[in-house]
């Protein structure tokens, strides 16, 4: 199996004998945005948006270029509804910590057992003991009163929405991911949020593991919240975005207060810049917003769709070839029937009720061996997967398990990956016998 893209990246050059299988963590670069970062540092270097000489308009005609790169990748209405953040994190953080504050006691925000600890944790900042008598959240999490509710995850690994009704009463906020970092299971947002919409409510997307590899439209998901990272999809790391509604950003109070994110101060008051650099505080990190734009001119020029089409390809062999291994059990997969063979809508909304498909990953158990024994053992061989709870506890804890070892695939990787892998796994099911 060929990849011309391969070629694109020079950590490939460097390492020969590497099979990168860790880029559900973080994506390797292509030499465009190693080269684009440089570029700037050498030749446009400086502040932006304070500056009225050359090189700091030049400067912020980059960065201001690259929010819009960001727009049109996401078919955003407006650049006021993009605001650059350190990372997916950040922003969900700050949807707390800003729109959080109109919640009230009482008030519940949904979140699904597929959740990244970063989409758990914010909102325990906001909440009271759990509906269902589970365990309280510690005082010291502890603010405004809003309840949590879960949509659970079926064995085969998908959201359980039979009783969404029921789990949308009362709901202001649902906050769900659109791709899981362990399952692959790939979300229907678009149902979701017509759903959450009908009841009054807002839906916040983590798109931190789906935009790398597949077609994200905001306006036909229709969410009023989405955020993801860079350095996940070939961007550099320490940069992500926040997109919302405009409508929405106009009604929250800033998260930071400083920099440009300043129009006046006295010494008794300030006032706000207009969106979106109201939530910008400080020094933005515009080498890596630049990076990031050139990220998306670059995925931009291969097609969303030509991604998602590979990365299916080999997410289907993978399956195949990994449930040949005796012994090995595929985390809420073993269940899951054969991909659709076509590629998706840009929403992925309407192939099923609820999910469409599974992304290349895969998170697996070997029996009688700790994950963390397979990861070093792979390692040996210069396979790189991750070996851990990925920061999703609460879904392993659902499975019965304390860890998994994972394997994710991108653009860059092949079915010849995929064979080195399971060889992989056959040694250390050798050494464990």
């Amino acid at each position: 199996m060929s990849n011309d893209w391969k070629n694109d990246f020079p950590i490939f050059r460097n390492n020969p004998d590497l099979v990168y299988l860790d880029s559900t963590a973080s994506s390797q670069k292509p030499q465009v945005v190693i080269d684009a970062e440089r570029k700037f540092y050498e030749e446009s270097y400086a502040n932006v948006h304070r500056g009225i000489y050359d090189l700091s308009m030049k400067a912020t005609n980059l960065y201001e270029e690259s929010r819009e790169k960001v727009r049109k990748f996401i078919n955003a209405k407006s650049t006021k509804e993009i605001v650059f953040v350190r990372g997916a994190t950040e922003g969900i953080n700050l949807v707390a910590e800003t729109f959080g504050k109109t919640l009230k006691k009482g008030d519940i925000i949904l979140l699904s057992e597929m959740e990244h600890h970063a989409n758990i944790v914010p909102w325990q900042r906001l909440s009271t003991p759990a509906l269902d008598g589970a365990r309280a959240t510690p005082p010291h999490l502890r603010r405004e009163g809003v309840e949590l509710r879960w949509i659970p995850v079926t064995d085969s690994g998908e959201l359980d929405l039979s009783n969404l009704d029921e789990l949308l009463k009362d709901v202001k906020l649902v906050a769900v991911t659109q791709m899981s970092n362990v399952l692959g299971t790939v979300n229907d947002i678009t149902l979701l949020a017509k759903r959450v919409h009908a009841v009054g409510g807002k839906i916040l997307v983590d798109a931190a593991q789906s935009i790398p590899h597949m077609p994200v439209d905001v306006q036909d998901l229709d969410c009023d919240f989405l955020v993801f990272s860079g350095h996940k999809m070939c961007g550099p790391m320490g940069i992500g975005v926040l997109y919302a509604k405009q409508e929405v950003l106009e009604t929250m109070e800033p998260y930071q207060r400083g920099g440009d994110m300043i129009l006046e101060v006295t010494k008794e008051t300030a006032t706000w810049n207009e969106l979106p650099y109201k939530f910008e505080a400080g020094t933005p990190n515009a080498a890596g917003a630049i990076g990031l734009g050139t990220a998306i001119d670059y995925l931009t020029a291969i097609g969303m769709d030509k991604v998602w089409e590979h990365e299916q390809e080999l997410s289907r062999y993978g399956l195949e070839e990994l449930s040949k291994l005796g012994g090995v059990t595929m985390l809420g997969r073993s269940a899951t029937p054969a991909l659709p063979a076509g590629r998706p809508s840009p929403s992925i909304a309407g192939a099923m009720e609820g999910t469409f498909g599974r992304a290349a990953i895969f998170s697996f158990s070997i029996a009688g061996v700790h994950p963390h024994d397979i990861g070093s053992i792979l390692d040996e061989q210069k396979i790189a997967i991750r070996a851990g709870h990925h920061c999703v506890q609460p879904l392993h804890k659902r499975f019965g398990l304390v860890a998994t070892a994972r394997a994710s695939c991108y653009l860059y990787n092949t079915k010849e990956d995929i064979d080195a892998l399971v060889a992989g796994i056959k040694k250390v099911q050798e050494m464990f016998a």
